[in-house]
């Protein structure tokens, strides 16, 4: 068997308006389903603690999170060594729901890109709305970064995570140390 690795070694970018760095490896599973649906809501409440979040939205505690993806798909970070034990306990749960359970894990990227002008580096990228009024701690938006499918989400102020298939992890560093370069505050935030 081989060794976890992530994308690009946990690569960091400190100089200039924001720091990027690659996250280290997640948990990652994908939840399709009727997100109305009471069984599936109580099985991903009994798995993770967490409730299903709504429209837009990023539900968090400690290495538990759920994220909104759309009308019947839900994104779950956990923690990397139990993403087969939970989707086991999933897919036990919804054994007579319609739903697809599936780890994504080792499919996707995380960045962290963090500092006072960390919505200036985000707000260069992604053709969304990222104020302090409209995009706000515990939001969620699936978008894109330049010409890549991307989701962010703000865990703490002056920090945002950025989510990206792991076959865009290069490309999406690149534009993200590019906008992040020293002078390129946008000011506006």
């Amino acid at each position: 068997m081989s060794d976890e690795v992530s994308a690009l070694g946990g690569v960091t970018r400190s100089e200039g308006i924001a720091k990027v760095t690659e996250m280290p490896l997640q948990g990652m599973v994908t939840v399709r389903g009727d997100l109305s649906d009471k069984v599936l809501k109580k099985a991903i409440l009994t798995v993770t603690k967490l409730e299903v979040p709504v429209l837009a939205e990023i539900n968090q505690v400690g290495e538990y999170a759920l994220c909104w993806m759309s009308p019947d798909e839900l994104l779950m970070f956990c923690p990397y060594a139990s993403v087969e034990i939970i989707i086991a306990k999933l897919n036990k749960s919804l054994l007579k729901t319609h739903s697809l359970v599936a780890d994504i894990s080792d499919a996707r990227t995380i960045f962290c890109v963090s500092g006072s002008m960390a919505r200036d580096v985000i707000a260069k990228l992604a053709p969304v709305d990222i104020s302090p009024k409209a995009f706000q701690n515990g939001m969620f938006r699936r978008s894109r970064l330049a010409q890549v499918s991307a989701a962010f989400w703000m865990p703490a102020d002056e920090v945002v995570h950025v989510i990206c298939f792991r076959s865009h992890a290069q490309y999406v560093f690149t534009l993200l140390k590019v906008a992040a370069q020293k002078g390129s505050g946008l000011n506006v935030f």
